[in-house]
């Protein structure tokens, strides 16, 4: 009889199958584990999610940039060098976006959730866990973790989990949308192989205000005793709140021109009717790939579903809109990562214990793919008796996990993919300009990469 070897023996446990879950799951499995990941969608609803694919996207369906200069597009990259098979999907299910990576969202959960269930080695298992297995295991729970979950980690954590609050944008249906009013069009096009990826409402100064007083003066859904911290910016952490997901509402009552400098802001794009600037924009971004699918750029909202029909048509081009998809926001959770885990993405305590995506603090798609993919790497290496990866801190992949497990909790939130939190450059003198300075951390972070990949056999 055959001996298989001892790591082949055991299982390794993925609690989520969101980007992270997945991700990790193939990971493991690539290496020669066998992966039983567990999804309770559909069994158990997460209240923000619309099928039970798994990688599905709930907020936007935008990747981010790919230019090898953005932070984003480095992270690509590096996923990229790394073998990410969800990268894969989305680059598959690739819709226009100009320099970024957007996908039909639709159809890139379903050919993840086709790639996972039809690997030899991974088990999905439509099933709610509540506990922590005592057995190799990656929390990949995502931000909608369920309150039974989130009660276990919280006894992990010694203390409450932190929190911060996500708002989904609206999605209207192509055909609604009046292209008299409107135009195609990318901010800064770089050429026609970008030209027309953006459908844009453009606002007149008198247009952009009657708008920001009816959004001013719209009904929202009560948010009971999180109110007052939605309007600041939502808590996440001792002293900081988190901004990356506001409400254009709450944006709004910071001051009248608020939205023009900020989702709403005009630059780069001329209205080619009037050959002029518009006062502000709305962005309409692809969000299907049969194209009858637009979302509402950085739109996130939470009026009452009747007061978004009400104001929304208010944008010059969609005052008869047809909503395929009303905003709203969920609650997302998150860990206490600087007290818990190491950048590995083990648990401080626990060998066998990884964790994976929003969850750890870490903001973004792509982020949250990049965590899935070292999670389970590293628990299959683990099993295997192996060395673990430590991702250098030069790399937009290292810097994240670093952060997330060495910030100072009085100041931890979440965090995306940027250039401020990588080390300095060693400049000799010359001044950098914001892309070449882009284009030196990417040139540095890849170098870094393929070095550390080298030693370690890759």
């Amino acid at each position: 009889m055959v001996q298989l070897p001892r790591f082949m023996e055991k299982t390794l446990t993925i609690i989520g199958g969101g980007l992270a879950g997945s991700e990790a799951a193939w990971q493991a499995a690539q290496l020669g584990i066998n992966v039983k990941l567990y999804e309770m969608r559909p069994v158990t609803s997460t209240g923000a999610h619309q099928t039970s694919d798994l990688a599905e996207l709930v907020c936007s369906n935008s990747l981010g940039s790919n230019l090898p200069d953005r932070a984003s597009g480095l992270l690509k990259n590096e996923l990229r060098r790394l073998g990410s098979m969800l990268l894969e999907c989305a680059e598959n299910t690739a819709l226009p976006a100009g320099a970024a990576l957007a996908v039909d969202r639709e159809l890139f959960a379903r050919t993840v959730t086709e790639r996972v269930q039809g690997h030899p080695l991974i088990e999905v298992i439509r099933k709610e866990i509540t506990k922590i297995p005592d057995t190799p295991t990656i929390v990949a729970s995502g931000p909608l973790t369920s309150p039974d979950l989130s009660h276990t980690l919280g006894e992990l954590s010694g203390e409450e989990h932190l929190y911060f609050f996500d708002a989904i944008a609206p999605i209207v249906n192509h055909d609604s949308i009046d292209m008299e009013i409107a135009f195609r069009g990318s901010r800064y096009s770089r050429g026609e192989q970008d030209e027309g990826d953006y459908i844009n409402c453009p606002f007149t100064k008198e247009e952009y205000e009657k708008f920001v007083n009816a959004l001013l003066e719209a009904e929202r859904i009560e948010l009971r005793s999180f109110e007052d911290a939605i309007r600041e910016g939502v808590k996440a952490g001792a002293h900081h709140f988190f901004e990356g997901c506001l409400p254009v509402e709450i944006i709004a009552e910071r001051g009248h021109n608020s939205l023009a400098f900020g989702p709403m802001r005009p630059v780069g794009l001329i209205d080619p009717r009037s050959g002029r600037r518009p006062y502000a924009v709305v962005q309409l971004r692809q969000d299907n790939l049969a194209g009858n699918l637009y979302n509402l750029v950085g739109f996130q909202t939470n009026l009452k579903f009747p007061e978004q029909r009400r104001v929304f048509r208010l944008i010059p081009g969609l005052e008869n809109a047809e909503f395929e998809r009303y905003g709203q926001m969920h609650r997302n959770t998150f860990l206490a990562s600087p007290k818990l885990l190491r950048p590995t993405l083990q648990h401080q305590s626990r060998d066998d214990l990884f964790f994976a995506g929003q969850i750890t603090g870490v903001e973004g798609y792509m982020g949250n793919i990049g965590t899935g993919l070292l999670a389970g790497i590293n628990a299959a290496l683990q099993i295997k008796g192996l060395p673990l990866l430590n991702m250098p801190p030069t790399t937009m992949l290292g810097t994240l996990c670093h952060y997330v497990t060495h910030a100072d909790m009085a100041d931890f939130q979440p965090m995306k993919a940027n250039f401020g939190i990588l080390p300095p450059l060693e400049l000799t003198g010359k001044k950098l300009g914001k892309r070449e300075r882009g284009q030196a951390y990417a040139t540095r972070a890849m170098a870094d990469l393929e070095s550390y990949l080298s030693t370690q056999g890759q």
